[in-house]
């Protein structure tokens, strides 16, 4: 486990850093707040933080206060280092975000102990993390397909809107159905049909870019967010989707299923100024569109606003 020491005292820092090195952790030793702060916004900043109160540019206390603050980065054990020792100065560091403090001389047992203790509490906090980001997944992934649900890829498609708009460049949404579904399911049963969108949602996946965001919008409905394409780069990628499922069975318990898809292809202009369920309407307007011209095709335009 990595550990940030900021200690203006070069004595003092060395010996910290020579007591944790010996005790198996790796340290980042700074020598005043401002440099601990910067350590502590890297991606890969140290979850402890052994902080001395009296420093240069930004002091402990300040600097507890800031870490606290930043809510979107993982937790930070601190432990407060100085020697102030009235109860006062105790509640003003423990107040300010500390969540340990450690008198001046300090015995290097008792500061074994509590980094112990505290490698003990970030380990249970980067657990809990896993967790709630698993969960977090899972609430956003479609049980079966194992891409983004309805409620996440509308998501997608909001973001990207709000970018398109913010960044002024264009997008596109696709929304696919597989063609004569039900039969699939009439004729081979459910567990086939489900791997049949299962199939069908890895090779959406194949074919798109590592940017672009891929949901099951419901049942046999696929919809596919495009940031930042020309217009024909979506036609190309639509048709290409489209020739993957029809060129090559989808195999299951035994079967070799010829399946097709149709698609509505909408691409909107940079500058364009709209909402997520006319983005969705106008795909949707264009896929209904290519299943009354004969399944199995695509159907493309640029957004008009009619």
């Amino acid at each position: 486990m990595k550990i940030l020491i900021a200690e203006d005292d070069s004595v003092s820092r060395r010996i910290l850093e020579a007591h944790l090195a010996k005790w198996g952790y790796k340290v980042v030793a700074v020598s005043n707040g401002a440099e601990a702060w910067d350590v502590l916004r890297r991606l890969d900043a140290p979850r402890i933080a052994v902080l001395d109160w009296v420093m240069p540019k930004i002091d402990g206390p300040e600097l507890c206060r800031r870490i606290r603050a930043a809510t979107d980065r993982p937790f930070t054990y601190i432990i407060i280092l100085t020697a102030k020792e009235r109860t006062s100065d105790i509640v003003v560091a423990l107040d300010a975000g500390a969540d340990d403090y450690l008198t001046k001389p300090y015995h290097a047992e008792e500061l074994h102990s509590r980094i112990g203790a505290a490698a003990r509490i970030v380990h249970l906090h980067e657990k809990l993390e896993e967790a709630n980001a698993k969960l977090f997944m899972m609430a956003r992934t479609d049980g079966l397909t194992r891409i983004y649900n309805r409620a996440a890829i509308v998501e997608r498609l909001e973001q990207e809107i709000a970018r398109s708009q913010r960044e002024d460049t264009p997008l596109a949404a696709l929304m696919l159905d597989v063609d004569h579904f039900k039969r699939v399911n009439d004729r081979y049963g459910h567990l086939i049909g489900d791997k049949v969108l299962v199939e069908i949602a890895q090779r959406l996946c194949a074919e798109c870019r590592p940017y672009d965001s891929t949901g099951r919008f419901g049942g046999e409905e696929f919809l596919v967010v495009l940031p930042g394409p020309r217009f024909e780069d979506m036609s190309s990628l639509a048709d290409r989707i489209r020739q993957r499922v029809k060129e090559t069975p989808i195999a299951a318990d035994g079967q070799r299923l010829e399946v097709t898809v149709s698609t509505g292809a909408v691409w909107v202009d940079a500058g364009e100024k709209l909402g997520v369920h006319e983005v969705i309407k106008a795909a949707d307007d264009l896929l209904y569109k290519a299943k009354e011209n004969g399944r199995d095709r695509v159907e493309a335009a640029r957004w008009t606003g009619t």
